[in-house]
């Protein structure tokens, strides 16, 4: 039986490892709070440990699926790191959405271990992680990476290599940057609606069905009417990942004024107390302003 380890179980992580039991693989979970993992093997089945190293030690896969670049090294690096137990010929997939640097980095260590290290960001969301529908982008060797995607497809509705180390990366880039210019045009295109003495429902209704149409408005449209933002990706999350956007578009000479833009607003909606909103509350910051 294929075993593999799945690193940190947040909203993401959680369901994602439930799948792959689910799916009969032979499953050992880590999380920075022991409780939780335990919450997990009682629900699930399967084992947990108590650092990275124990939990990918015979593990054919390591998933993780942390925070940011500083927690993936702190899972992968050092004596309790995963890296530490496995051996040559395993694959660590990264799940986390981090800087083009880490990426590199941790590519480099665990090549020097002959560990193979795919990037592989996803998207969808928690109801996509639970759901077993995510957007799962890799980069990485292609052999590797032919290794590891039936594992990974287990949670995902499309799973596809585009280059090698780093493309999972910048494509989730690519994802993020036309998520924040949709989500600020669907907020005006709400508030308007709002200010015109239209109903919103209504208009959402006859403009979704033309070229106006788009995941974000077929699945926010109505939380944001009604003034619910804790559903979906956090505002804190998404500035940390559009940071990470624009230093990259620094470095490859990318043009990104909407972005940069958005992102200032998601400052703004920071500063109002809505770090953890999600990500569609950019429409609350448009109400304030009134």
């Amino acid at each position: 039986m294929t075993k593999i380890a799945f690193l940190a179980l947040g909203v993401m992580g959680y369901p994602m490892a439930g799948h792959l039991q689910a799916a009969g693989y032979d499953v050992t979970v880590y999380n920075r709070t022991p409780a939780k993992a335990a919450a997990w093997v009682a629900q699930h089945g399967g084992a947990m440990a108590y650092t990275p190293a124990q939990a990918a030690v015979g593990a054919d896969f390591v998933m993780a699926c942390v925070g940011n670049d500083d927690d993936l090294r702190s899972v992968c690096l050092g004596d309790d790191g995963a890296f530490a137990g496995m051996v040559a010929g395993t694959v660590f997939v990264d799940h986390t959405t981090v800087s083009a640097q880490v990426t590199r980095d941790l590519h480099g260590a665990a090549a020097a271990a002959q560990i193979s290290f795919i990037d592989a960001p996803v998207s969808g969301g928690q109801a996509g992680a639970e759901n077993g529908a995510l957007s799962v982008m890799c980069g990485g060797e292609a052999d590797a990476y032919a290794r590891a995607a039936p594992v990974i497809e287990t949670y995902a509705k499309i799973c596809k290599r585009l280059g090698n180390s780093g493309a999972g990366q910048l494509t989730k880039m690519c994802n993020q940057i036309a998520i924040a210019g949709l989500v600020q045009g669907l907020s005006e295109a709400l508030h308007f609606a709002q200010k015109a003495g239209l109903d919103g429902a209504d208009v959402v209704e006859v403009i979704s069905q033309g070229a106006a149409g788009s995941w974000q408005m077929a699945n926010r449209f109505e939380t944001m009417l009604a003034d619910k933002f804790d559903h979906g990706f956090a505002v804190d999350w998404m500035r940390k990942d559009l940071g990470i956007v624009l230093d990259a578009g620094d470095d490859i000479g990318a043009s990104l004024p909407v972005t940069a833009l958005v992102d200032q607003f998601y400052k703004d909606v920071q500063r109002m107390g809505g770090g953890r909103w999600d990500t569609s509350s950019l429409i609350k910051r448009l109400q304030v302003m009134d």
